[in-house]
């Protein structure tokens, strides 16, 4: 039985695809159980196994809330009113909420000329995010936790640059140029809040400061912090910054989300920097495979979204807030069944639980709380102390599959907030969101060398291969193959023909092999400085920075030009 050539071309594709499709799926598998041998910092498989147990009831201890808000992109040339309602912000909501902590991740100015294509440093910027955060006293309110992002690294050459503003017009700047950790006692816990300062060094101007970088020194620097909470015996680690994992490079082999992920009592990682990809992607979670949650927050800048977090008797949550939206509800026990965290959280301790937690802010005092389990009747809620509010329940109801709890908040002046979710105590999970673990849990840097290496096979090899071919058929090693399908072959020939003339052919290969590994351009990367540009990395202020968006910028112009030129030189030498 004679098989079709074209039938086994098929199956190699199929094949391909498969294997391609299966190492995906397993990249953004939330539900894997294999643990790394370097997870544990202490007993192992016992610690990973065995989080603190907690007594759920009506207890105000072991309880801190915290807030964070990202990518303000003050500017003084776009938007007013991102400055305005930043103060509304820290006046208002930080005044109602009382938080222990305000996480602010990057991105704190634009750094954007006024037509948005250049990009530097702008001072008055960043003397407008001074003046609010003084304006409305924020340090003697709580503690304002800010970090860089890649716009406040725009054109900045080192940390002793002059218009490295960040250091004199932040928070933490003086004290704290890059990565740092604060611990705080909330209770009988302490929490700490560590910083990660990704931005590449030196910083270059748009737009080849899109992604982070953690050298060598910064990782040991990270680690030296991690220790030094532990020295204080912290109960919980709280790791942000502004790059998702998925955009940080690390020059060693130890990626940023090991780091995070093998301490047991890591919780969470909060960033921002993809902005919902435009909107996109609003609810760009998921939980990595390590075994904590990622979660990007929706920016301040065009969105005015803020996030409210708790730990909770060792339970993490959170809900994502429009500013100016009363009142704000958080349920912490039982938690949202989707950011449930198996090995950082004792299941046990909602499964013995007493209460229903509920914390609830607004403007004016809270009139009443009242929560609804599946569609039973309205049960009210005690008030026990600032914003908690508790209602007894029976978990032995509800040990089976998924449920549904719904809580109504109302205001004295007549405000009010309905807010449901899904819960389990059996374990049972819900899914993420195919492109949020994409984002997430996929490596940005592999992803774009993989689309400019595809598209870059695509213009070399078919016209090397059609030219060794008609090669073999000159000397007659072979017969020129024919296909039955008139489309493939019609451009079979189109392109085999190109790869005879070699005054085409051999300007389309090298190019496209040129943008691989010759420089793309000479000139000031950032200013004063002189750099040269490369797909694998920019070269400037004696300084290696490793390649990543310039590999875009390569896809791009493959794909929009370089192929489109080759189909239409084909054509043309076919019709001649």
């Amino acid at each position: 039985m004679r098989i079709a050539k074209s039938t086994v071309v098929l199956l190699v594709f199929v094949l391909i695809l498969s294997i391609l499709v299966a190492n995906v799926a397993d990249l953004i598998n939330v539900d894997t159980h294999v643990l790394d041998d370097t997870s544990s910092r202490r007993n192992g498989w016992t610690e990973w196994s065995r989080p603190k147990f907690y007594n759920i009831g009506t207890s105000f201890d072991h309880l801190i809330w915290f807030l964070q808000i990202s990518d303000i992109h003050i500017s003084i040339f776009q938007d007013p009113f991102r400055i305005t309602e930043l103060k509304k912000f820290c006046n208002v909501t930080v005044d109602t909420i009382k938080p222990s902590v305000v996480l602010a991740s990057g991105d704190l100015t634009d750094a954007k000329a006024k037509d948005e294509k250049g990009s530097k440093q702008i001072l008055e910027e960043w003397e407008y995010y001074k003046q609010v955060l003084d304006d409305t006293e924020i340090t003697k309110k709580t503690l304002w936790l800010d970090v860089r992002g890649n716009h406040d690294n725009f054109n900045v050459v080192g940390l002793e640059s002059k218009n490295n503003y960040y250091s004199n017009y932040s928070i933490q700047g003086k004290k704290h140029p890059r990565s740092y950790m604060y611990n705080i006692n909330v209770g009988s816990e302490l929490y700490s809040f560590i910083a990660i300062d990704a931005c590449l060094k030196p910083g270059p101007r748009r737009p080849f400061n899109f992604v982070g970088v953690l050298d060598e020194h910064e990782i040991k620097s990270i680690y030296g912090l991690v220790n030094k909470s532990y020295e204080n015996n912290a109960d919980f680690l709280i790791w942000f910054g502004h790059y998702p994992t998925s955009c940080i490079l690390s020059h060693t082999n130890t990626g940023v989300r090991n780091i995070i992920g093998r301490y047991q009592e890591s919780m969470v990682y909060l960033c921002g920097h993809y902005h919902m990809l435009g909107g996109t992607v609003p609810n760009m979670y998921t939980l990595q495979q390590i075994g904590f949650l990622e979660l990007e927050l929706a920016d301040w800048k065009d969105n005015r979204m803020y996030r409210l977090a708790a730990i909770d008797h060792g339970q993490f949550s959170f809900i994502d807030v429009k500013h100016e939206e009363w009142p704000v509800v958080l349920i912490t026990n039982p938690k949202h069944t989707l950011y449930m965290m198996p090995r950082k959280e004792n299941l046990l301790s909602l499964i013995k639980s007493t209460h229903i937690r509920i914390l609830a802010f607004s403007l004016a005092p809270i009139k009443y709380v009242d929560v609804q389990l599946d569609n039973a009747a309205w049960l009210k809620c005690e008030h026990v102390e600032g914003p908690l509010y508790t209602s007894k329940w029976n978990t032995t109801e509800y040990r089976n599959g998924i449920h549904s709890i719904r809580v109504r908040v109302v205001d004295t002046d007549g405000r009010e907030k309905v807010l449901s979710q899904p819960f389990a105590l059996d374990g049972s999970r819900l899914s993420f969101g195919i492109l949020p673990r994409i984002l997430l849990m996929s490596n940005a840097i592999s992803l774009f060398q993989f689309l400019f290496a595809t598209v870059l096979v695509l213009l070399v090899v078919p016209l090397c291969l059609f030219r060794f071919l008609h090669v073999l058929c000159e000397r007659k090693h072979m017969h020129r193959p024919r296909y039955p399908v008139k489309f493939v072959y019609a451009w079979f020939r189109k392109l085999w023909i190109l790869s005879t003339v070699d005054r085409l052919f051999f300007p389309m290969v090298l190019y496209a092999l040129y943008l691989t590994i010759g420089p793309w351009a000479i000139g000031e990367i950032i200013d004063n400085h002189t750099g040269i540009i490369f797909a694998w990395g920019t070269y400037v202020n004696n300084s290696y920075l490793p390649g990543a968006f310039t590999y875009v910028y390569g896809f791009f112009q493959l794909f929009s030009f370089h192929l489109p030129l080759m189909f239409i030189l084909a054509h043309r030498v076919d019709k001649r």
